[in-house]
């Protein structure tokens, strides 16, 4: 009998197994929404990204609709070959005008625009700096661009001082941060960050995918909260969180895009999304500034969830924000307690290694706008009873 080369697998997913770190997929039913099913358990979902409560708002819905009879739906190409379509175009300008900045250009995922970003601006002879709790793309990105990776600890700004200090002889210098960050809910110190960058002839480069509809006075981001978006060379923004729909992009100068057009690889070989998924975009982008209540509601009621489950014992650790982890720091126990919320109809998912450092297990409350007072009240309940 043959050997089989992948008989491996088995050992290390019984080893996940049994440190309590083996995922498995669940399945939805139904649109993305605070009520939810999930392999036939059905109750409140608090473990969404969807911040403003738009995926599924039906005027996303009806603009795909109309989109499809024009646009059909396949991307059937990489953008530069056939595949940038109209609406593409159109989402870009309107992004662009949004963000404020000279232009803007779509990829297929957030993930994709991060990596492929810091792989075109900076390789072999540069040197990124990375906060050590950014999300995995931008540490996939920094990994993959083959510069030297110097990763400082989160939010330390006076340590990343000391880190660039000793770089000097690099050809080209890039900070990336996120701009929320999205396990703890805090957010970066972007004046300081900007300071840094220009002390030390730096690019710096803000994924402000969690942020973005959040924060700001327009909801554009923690950049335009910190009045520093003149200073931020490169804007990283998504369309699957608060927006509602899928994709990522970046914003930033005519050259910048450009140049992101020619070199940027996730870019260049991935097949362009579909066209009717930027026309929901685009309606979202509507929404985003026709009804500002909707980011200023939720972060009122994150501060009220904040400070009630302050008052009941529970550690949120930095929060700011509409991300609210419970740090518990043990594994079981985050699975424990998840498991008692979903058994009292409430989903909050466990957050464990690698998603976040061992020994900070937590459950993750990813508070939207479609959550009710009543909802956040029913939350509270089981956990002031579970402390």
């Amino acid at each position: 009998m043959p050997i089989d080369p992948l008989a491996w697998i088995d050992e290390e997913l019984d080893s996940l197994a049994k440190q309590d770190l083996r995922r498995r997929l669940v399945t939805r039913v139904g649109p993305q929404a605070a009520l939810t099913e999930l392999d036939a358990w059905r109750g409140i979902n608090f473990g969404s990204n969807d911040y403003l409560g738009l995926a599924a708002d039906p005027r996303l819905a009806q603009a795909v609709a109309d989109a499809l009879p024009a646009e059909g739906w396949g991307g059937g190409a990489s953008p530069l070959l056939t595949g940038h379509a109209r609406l593409h175009g159109e989402l870009e300008a309107r992004l662009a005008e949004f963000e404020g900045t000279e232009a803007a250009l779509v990829f297929s995922s957030g993930f994709a625009a991060n990596a492929g970003t810091i792989a075109a601006l900076v390789g072999q002879g540069d040197v990124v700096f990375t906060d050590r709790k950014n999300h995995a793309s931008l540490l996939d990105g920094c990994r993959l661009s083959r510069a030297d990776v110097r990763a400082y600890p989160h939010n330390d700004w006076q340590r990343l001082d000391r880190l660039m200090a000793k770089t000097a002889g690099n050809r080209r210098r890039l900070i990336v941060t996120d701009g929320l960050f999205s396990m703890d809910g805090d957010l970066a110190p972007l004046q300081r960050l900007a300071d840094l960058a220009e002390r030390h002839d730096a690019m710096l480069m803000v994924d402000e995918a969690h942020a973005t509809g959040v924060f700001g006075p327009s909801g554009r981001g923690v950049a335009e909260l910190d009045s520093v978006e003149d200073r931020v060379h490169v804007r990283v923004g998504t369309l699957s969180k608060a927006i509602g729909s899928i994709g990522g992009f970046v914003a930033g100068s005519r050259r910048l895009i450009d140049w992101l057009i020619n070199r940027s690889r996730p870019y260049i070989f991935s097949t362009a999304p579909p066209a009717a998924v930027a026309a929901a975009a685009l309606a979202a982008l509507d929404i985003l500034r026709d009804e500002p209540v909707r980011r200023h509601t939720l972060l009122d009621r994150a501060n009220e969830l904040r400070r009630a489950l302050h008052e009941s014992g529970w550690n949120t650790g930095p929060s700011a924000s509409q991300i609210i982890p419970i740090l518990l720091g043990s594994t079981r126990r985050a699975l424990d307690l998840s498991a008692e919320l979903r058994d009292q109809g409430l989903h909050v998912p466990p957050i464990r290694f690698p998603t976040v450092p061992k020994g900070e297990a937590c459950l993750r409350i990813s508070l939207c706008y479609s959550h009710t007072d009543e909802m956040i009240d029913q939350l509270l309940t089981v956990l002031r009873r579970a402390r």
